[in-house]
């Protein structure tokens, strides 16, 4: 099948934005076949009825947080339009599959869920990276597409879909608008991609087959949508891409410029941190000292995800990675020495095509020499399609040992030995998954489990570690820094009126000390989450935001994740379900109202004739 764009019934082109009728939509209507359950014609007709646009959605989503980010824009504009979101995939009358194609595991997860999704007759719509890369899969066959870049129209797609229609999105376009409305799996943590795209060329990667060559947002786009989301009351901003180094290079800009520009909009009391994604090691060697002073403003964890993949310079330049195993130690010893408390992730790929004894020695070395604190180990796993599918492979069996050894080293160290008794500041955004602990994150990105009420959540404290475990440690919270609290519309503007600058020395001092007497102990964080009585009454009050919209917050059923819709100005959104009815929907209702005057002048007509004598 080929994308919609390219199935316009005729030659002649439409205006940009408007939408097109469904005679002049390439579609494939799905024939349904006859029930031969004579126990569905005694149904009663009217409970199987819907009104469009307001079908239960289940939306289920793999992959990294770029996939994640997707998903929540994705169901801010379903949930906007009038759909009910759901957790339960049984209920719903419509799947949302957001997939992922870097490893094989995953692509194969996509499968066993559609598999079930047309055993039960879902209709089925699959997203992300997988179609956009692999749009020939035989099992995307009956199915409907919303490519990468196309995430705008999910709406279309899903409504079509629901009346039987198979329809494909997979063309390119320009990058999806930032303020789009969106339903946050965390309410607290906002998702930003600052990028799509890489300019690398790894042999084992499929992912460029789907998002392509760089192309990134502009800093101004960026930065006012930062001032939103802490309009909104988001606590964490997680700044997302493919590789974060190569931001701006398409546009004239670098990863500095933009970090410097989003830092000076943070809150001066630190309740709003900034957290930089994941970044290849040639993008940022040009740039050290400068992302060292941004990750050490109090305002930013101390944190950097910069994946190695091999210890050995003959994999990397197997791998086309364009840096080598000194290069990344440059990057590691530098950031390091730079940054006080710098912690620093890291992946290794085990077994790659033509790895050797004598390579991987070198990356167990590797990992040895800075006994990280994060590593994330995996196979190696050929993506069809990709040069290193043709590559001559190591034996499965090596793979598995290599990875096994590595994995034993790995989960020896100890990296959080010495933080008993330490008086450190978190900020708190998640519940942990025992249902009991709350999440908080040191400046390190440290994870710290805490037992204290949910009434913490989007809040600072200051906590005394208790105990460490190997992958996170415990504290008791000693005093709340900045408690998330509801205010009103008022208060928002000053919210935003103190602003980190991005060498100040008063907020080293400042936001994140740990003396008793820290002039942060006194000051709360004065963003708000209004929205709370319109999740429970379905009523609205006007908000005032940077930019000319107006927002409110919506409940995805079955959860508590938070949507921002947002809505013309001077417009109070009481109904969430209700839309604008289009020419079809005027059509139906006419027909109707016909039908019913048509019956009416029969039975008056009957019975005039009873009551004239024969």
């Amino acid at each position: 099948m080929e994308d919609i764009e390219d199935l316009l019934v005729g030659n002649g082109g439409v205006a940009p934005g408007f939408r097109l009728p469904l005679t002049s939509v390439g579609i494939n209507p799905k024939k349904k076949p006859i029930q031969s359950n004579k126990q569905s014609f005694l149904q009663d007709p009217l409970q199987s009825i819907k009104i469009p646009g307001t079908q239960i959605i289940y939306i289920k989503t793999f992959g990294c947080s770029h996939n994640q980010s997707d998903s929540e824009y994705m169901a801010g504009q379903l949930s906007a339009y009038g759909y009910t979101l759901s957790d339960n995939s049984e209920e719903a009358d419509l799947w949302l599959i957001n997939t992922c194609t870097v490893k094989a595991p995953s692509q194969s997860a996509m499968d066993t869920l559609l598999s079930k999704g047309k055993s039960a007759n879902k209709p089925l719509v699959v997203a992300g990276c997988v179609p956009q890369g692999s749009r020939n899969l035989k099992e995307l066959d009956g199915v409907s597409i919303v490519g990468v870049q196309q995430i705008d129209r999910v709406v279309e797609v899903v409504e079509e879909t629901l009346k039987g229609h198979e329809v494909r999105l997979l063309n390119r376009k320009t990058l999806p608008a930032l303020d789009l409305p969106k339903v946050r799996k965390n309410k607290f943590v906002e998702i930003l991609p600052i990028n799509v795209g890489c300019l690398g060329a790894c042999t084992y990667c499929k992912t460029k087959h789907a998002r392509g060559h760089l192309g990134s947002y502009t800093v101004d786009g960026l930065v006012q949508r930062v001032k939103t989301v802490i309009g909104e009351g988001v606590r964490e901003i997680w700044l997302s891409s493919e590789d974060t180094g190569a931001y701006g290079r398409d546009i004239g800009s670098n990863l500095p410029i933009l970090l410097n520009a989003i830092v000076a909009e943070l809150p001066s009391n630190g309740c709003c941190m900034l957290r930089v994604g994941m970044t290849n090691p040639p993008y940022i060697l040009e740039h050290l000292k400068e992302i060292a002073q941004v990750l050490s403003h109090p305002c930013v964890y101390s944190f950097l995800h910069v994946p190695v993949q091999s210890g050995s310079n003959a994999v990397l330049s197997a791998m086309n990675r364009e840096y080598t195993v000194e290069e990344f130690r440059t990057v590691v010893d530098t950031l390091t020495e730079l940054v006080p408390g710098m912690q620093i992730a890291t992946d290794i790929i085990c077994g790659f095509p033509g790895e050797t004894d004598d390579d991987f020695a070198q990356t167990v070395k590797l990992i040895k020499d800075y006994k990280l604190a994060q590593v994330h180990i995996s196979q190696f796993y050929p993506r069809p399609g990709t040069p290193a599918a043709r590559m001559k492979k190591v034996p499965s069996a090596v793979v598995k040992k290599r990875s096994r050894e590595l994995t034993s080293v790995f989960e020896s160290f100890t990296p959080y030995n010495g933080m008993e008794g330490q008086m450190e500041r978190i900020w708190i955004t998640d519940v942990a998954s025992d249902g009991i602990h709350l999440v908080g994150h040191t400046k390190g990105y440290i994870q710290v489990l805490v037992d204290a009420p949910e009434t913490l959540l989007g809040a600072s404290a200051k906590v005394r570690i208790t105990s460490v475990g190997r992958w996170s440690v415990f504290g008791e919270v000693i005093e709340i820094l900045n408690p998330f609290k509801p205010e009103t519309t008022s208060n928002r503007s000053n919210a935003n009126s103190d602003k980190c600058s991005p060498n100040s020395s008063t907020l080293e001092s400042c936001a994140c000390s740990n003396e008793p007497g820290s002039c942060c102990s006194a000051t709360q964080c004065s963003e708000t989450a209004e929205g709370i009585s319109a999740q429970i009454t379905g009523k609205t009050s006007e908000d005032n935001h940077h930019g000319p919209r107006k927002r409110t917050h919506l409940v995805m059923k079955g959860s508590e994740k938070e949507s921002t819709v947002p809505q013309q100005p001077n417009v109070n959104l009481v109904k969430p379900n209700t839309r604008q009815w289009n020419f079809v929907d005027k059509a139906i209702v006419a027909c109707m109202f016909l039908s019913f005057l048509t019956a009416t002048c029969l039975l008056l007509r009957l019975w005039s004739r009873k009551g004239v004598p024969s």
